[in-house]
């Protein structure tokens, strides 16, 4: 088998048994701990979790048993959420393996690398030669199991140490709808806001199962929110939190079921990481809104435009010291949390800052709203290069870059970005304007150069 179907330039996935199966993963675990020798990452140990998907454990095992082979030693933490084994990697100065698809269906599932310090693993950075090795072990006999093995729960650190961040006890009390979609914020949920008094959680598909009965556990797909937007009028709730399968992202609604964009958590969070961090530096994609740059400038900060991709994003926050950062798929990054991303930190984040004024999260979220979006709109194209290339040339006399993909910016304020993805013929486009009229406009503009 071709392990490049799965190897990709973020992380493994795939699906089981047929392109993830024991001997994979087992081929896998021998590689990555060659890599850490290799590289000078090795630390004597390494720590993995996985989610809830049925086929975690026996993956779990067959991966620590390559891993044991190679002479390192294991610690299993068990189940939990990509920012749970992100917290275990940091607190213990140790590399770590996530098993988990996300939010990919039930038949999917996959592994997410880290060094010690949660500091990421990329194609550029391990994952290409993680990739070589383990075509190379694949199929060949295991070596003895020198390396030990142990188990350590690290549910209770990981929310102690949230509660360090973001002091919720003070805060106003409020009723919180929150979908789990049967993944993983079903378990570090009652761990991290179950306890407090000033929260009354109202569960939705709390419940560990990996076939995802609901829906999806994607909540960036606007189908799988209904049922909390439903949910959070009914119960006459404050606001409602998504967590996706591995819950690592975060999507916030408000009291009327309305979506509070992922560009205004990141303005939200970034004016309150500056007012303990003046002058900060702050990491936003570049298909972010543009109110993300103007708010952290007008709060005293500095922001750094980055390339889509939590690889790029971890490189920018360590390389500008940055204290926080945020993607437009709700992925968001905190200094304090080894410039890891984790969607429990930002909504601790938007339940503090909604908790400390009277005001309902629409009012609240609508300070940091300032245009219009027209969200990632996708096109099958069987040439992308030549389309970017006619959509350049149609905008030749328009400000442009190509930090990551082609973006043209407009006197009105208005900006398109097109993209292609790495995995499928498929350009993505995403178009900002002062209102919906422009942004419609040259929206219907580039899908007809490029459609």
């Amino acid at each position: 088998m071709d392990l490049a179907q799965i190897i990709k330039a973020y992380d493994v996935r795939g699906t089981v048994p047929d392109q993830l199966n024991d001997s994979v993963a087992q081929a896998i675990g021998r590689a990555f701990a060659q890599t850490l020798i290799a590289r000078g990452q090795n630390k004597g140990s390494i720590v993995v979790a996985h989610d809830m998907r049925e086929s975690g454990p026996a993956l779990v095992e067959a991966f620590t048993n390559g891993v044991r082979a190679e002479g390192i030693d294991v610690i299993n933490a068990g189940l939990g959420s990509t920012d749970l084994l992100y917290y275990a990697s940091g607190i213990l100065d140790l590399p770590g393996a996530m098993f988990t698809a996300s939010h990919n269906p039930a038949q999917y599932n996959g592994i997410k690398f880290c060094y010690a310090g949660a500091k990421a693993v990329g194609q550029d950075s391990g994952l290409g030669q993680i990739r070589t090795l383990a075509q190379e072990l694949l199929g060949t006999p295991l070596p003895p199991l020198t390396g030990s093995i142990s188990s350590q729960d690290m549910l209770s650190g990981y929310a102690a140490h949230l509660h360090k961040l973001v002091d919720l006890t003070g805060i106003r009390p409020l009723k919180v709808v929150v979908d789990a979609g049967n993944g993983m914020g079903g378990y570090t949920v009652p761990a991290v806001l179950g306890t407090l008094p000033t929260l009354e959680i109202v569960p939705l598909y709390f419940e560990l199962d990996g076939s995802f009965p609901n829906h999806e556990a994607n909540p960036l797909e606007p189908a799988n929110l209904v049922d909390l937007q439903k949910a959070v009028v009914a119960h006459d709730a404050d606001l409602g939190l998504a967590f996706d399968g591995d819950a690592d992202r975060c999507f916030v609604v408000d009291a009327n079921g309305a979506p509070v964009s992922p560009s205004a958590i990141t303005a939200l969070v970034a004016t309150r990481e500056l007012a303990k961090h003046p002058g900060a530096t702050i990491i936003h994609n570049l298909i972010t809104s543009r109110a993300v740059p103007e708010i952290v400038l007008e709060h005293g900060g500095k922001p750094v435009r980055a390339r889509v991709g939590h690889s790029f994003i971890k490189a920018d926050m360590a390389t500008t010291n940055a204290v926080f950062g945020g993607e437009h798929s709700a992925h968001y990054y905190f200094r304090d949390f080894w410039g890891a991303d984790t969607g429990m930190l930002a909504a601790m984040h938007v339940l503090a800052a909604l908790g400390e004024t009277g005001k309902p999260l629409s009012e609240l979220g609508a300070e940091f709203e300032r245009y219009v979006s027209s969200g990632e709109i996708n096109s099958r194209v069987t040439d992308t290069a030549a389309k970017l290339a006619t959509v350049k040339a149609h905008f030749a006399d328009t400000p442009q870059d190509e930090l990551d993909g082609l973006t043209v910016s407009f006197d009105d304020g208005s900006w398109i970005n097109l993209r292609p993805s790495n995995t499928e013929p498929l350009l993505r486009l995403n178009v900002e304007a002062p209102n919906q009229e422009r942004m419609s406009e040259l929206r219907d503009e580039v899908l007809g150069l490029i459609r």
